[in-house]
């Protein structure tokens, strides 16, 4: 419906402008548009609400159709759920299980493990640039 906007439209889209009309109206007359205006919109979304309640109806039916037809039952659709669309690995939000430690250094008492995965810890890439070795600080089992 394309043609010239009506007076609300244009109000609608600038708050100075309706603002500044409204200036213009004695205040019953202003209170009783107000009221107008809230009882269209009251109407407006009760029936945009039915609307979406027929649609939603309406893919219900759809669905339960679909059902019928394939032979499926609402059972099926939930065991399918759990494992549809994903994927393996911890990409997948996969939590992965802590790794127990492959090297222990002792130092002024101190015990420094680490599994051996990630990032070298300062104390153990300190230890290996002093000249050892890998072998002489992994933990025997």
């Amino acid at each position: 419906m394309k043609g010239k906007p009506s007076a609300l439209q244009e109000f609608a889209k600038s708050k100075t402008r309706a603002k500044a009309e409204a200036r213009k109206l004695p205040f019953a007359e202003l209170e009783k548009l107000i009221k107008s205006l809230n009882e269209a919109l009251e109407a407006e979304k009760a029936k945009e609400e039915k609307k979406l309640e027929q649609e939603r109806l309406a893919t219900i039916d759809k669905i339960n159709n679909l059902l019928a037809d394939t032979g499926l039952k609402p059972e099926d659709l939930k065991k399918t759920k759990k494992t549809r669309g994903k994927a393996k690995g911890a990409k997948a939000g996969r939590k992965m299980g802590k790794v127990p430690p492959r090297y222990r250094l002792v130092i002024d008492g101190k015990e420094h493990l680490w599994s051996g995965r990630g990032r070298t810890p300062r104390v153990f890439q300190e230890y290996f640039d002093a000249g050892n070795s890998r072998e002489s600080c992994e933990i025997q089992s």
